[in-house]
């Protein structure tokens, strides 16, 4: 099937929804005003669709997701909602006044899903999905449907709901791996398969929305691009349901980095990443993990003596990017038991203090000692080092 000019365009959408999904993980909840200083703050990121909230589920979460639409003006403001009458007259209400907005509703459609969950039958689920696409269209012109566990949806049912979504008046499809069970190839092979397959499909933007239960949220969010997907769900900091959404900070850098197999482009304003990232672990009761990538506090630090002086050469020999891009101030060295000399002696210049080849080697040795014990080396650690050697040599 040859591409359609929705996959044959180079743009991709970021639709973000620390604000919804990840709101929902617990330890993440908002209060009215740090959803509104947030959502600001998504804005001069540059996230083209900012998911407020989910309206029906309190009058304060619709409230804010209203103010909100009222005050955030660049991105499109979507409002989620079950495909049930109430759920989607309360989310037309919340986005009533933004300037561009969207209502998302969603069905299960997985056998297991409907099955336990909903007590609805196939044909009775085809017949919601119908019923609720239309009456949201009839409120807003933007409306997304999302099959909910797609991935554990037959695929032939599911080439029959992106069809009847797409009949009623949707006119964006997100296929969201729900419980985080899909490997990449196959996430990737599911959006070719209803490319190819769904009558009308040219007209809508196909969606990615991935959870993180096994580490491939990201992986699978790239796969679904390769695939024909030109908008992708995620979240800052990877927070969401569960293990988590796709971490919106790691599938912008891919696509900046990796511009050579990924040739595409964003609205995301890379330095904002870092302050973006920052804000939100104010505002919940957690911050990124050390080692999480891009926004991390050990992103951009260095431990190794043989990373700390190609670092110090060039800081391409061990940066695929550069921390000023995301919005970090400058990558750090860290003094520890495998620091080598070279990093050492950088700290104690900047610290004011020049060392002879005989000074360095005699305190590089009192450091690994210290380095031996103590698990962090902090800058008096040090010039109580160089203070203990002078005295030793005067005395000497």
């Amino acid at each position: 099937m040859a591409d359609t000019s929705h996959t044959a365009s180079s743009q991709i959408v970021f639709f973000d929804t620390t604000l919804r999904d990840g709101e929902q993980s617990p330890g993440c909840t908002m209060h009215h005003d740090e959803k509104l200083r947030m959502a600001r703050q998504l804005e001069a990121l540059g996230v083209d669709i900012l998911e407020a909230g989910f309206a029906i589920a309190s009058q304060g979460d619709l409230e804010s997701i209203r103010t909100i639409a009222r005050e955030v003006r660049r991105p499109r403001i979507a409002s989620l909602a079950r495909c049930k009458r109430e759920d989607i007259e309360a989310a037309a209400r919340s986005i009533e006044p933004a300037e561009r907005a969207r209502i998302h509703t969603f069905l299960s459609t997985s056998d297991l899903h409907m099955a336990a969950k909903l007590k609805i039958t196939r044909e009775q689920a085809l017949e919601q999905i119908a019923e609720m696409v239309a009456l949201a269209r009839t409120y807003c012109d933007d409306i997304e449907f999302s099959p909910e566990d797609a991935t554990r949806t037959d695929p032939e049912f599911l080439v029959k709901v992106c069809e009847v979504a797409i009949q009623a008046g949707a006119t964006t499809l997100n296929l969201p791996d729900t419980v985080g069970y899909c490997i990449p190839q196959e996430y990737g092979d599911m959006f070719r398969m209803v490319r190819a397959r769904v009558p009308g499909i040219e007209n809508v933007t196909l969606s990615a929305h991935c959870h993180d239960d096994l580490g491939l949220a990201v992986a699978n969010s790239i796969a679904a691009i390769e695939g024909g997907a030109r908008q992708i769900e995620c979240a800052i900091n990877g927070i969401g349901e569960r293990a988590g959404n796709a971490a919106l900070e790691e599938v912008a850098a891919i696509l900046t980095v990796r511009k050579d197999k990924l040739p595409y482009h964003s609205n995301i304003v890379m330095k904002q990443l870092y302050p973006t990232s920052q804000m939100l672990s104010q505002v919940i009761s957690f911050g990124a993990a050390p080692n999480k990538a891009i926004v991390g506090a050990n992103a951009f630090a260095h431990a190794a003596g043989i990373h700390q002086h190609g670092v110090m050469v060039n800081p391409l020999t061990y940066e695929i990017m550069t921390p000023e891009s995301v919005g970090v101030a400058h990558n750090s060295l860290v003094l520890g038991k495998h620091s080598g000399r070279r990093a050492l002696e950088q700290r104690f210049i900047d610290l004011g203090h020049t060392l002879s080849r005989a000074e360095l080697d005699v305190v590089y040795g009192r450091f690994t000692e210290l380095a031996d014990r103590k698990k962090l080396i902090y800058d008096q650690d040090l010039l109580g080092l160089l203070h203990e050697h002078q005295v030793t040599g005067a005395r000497g």
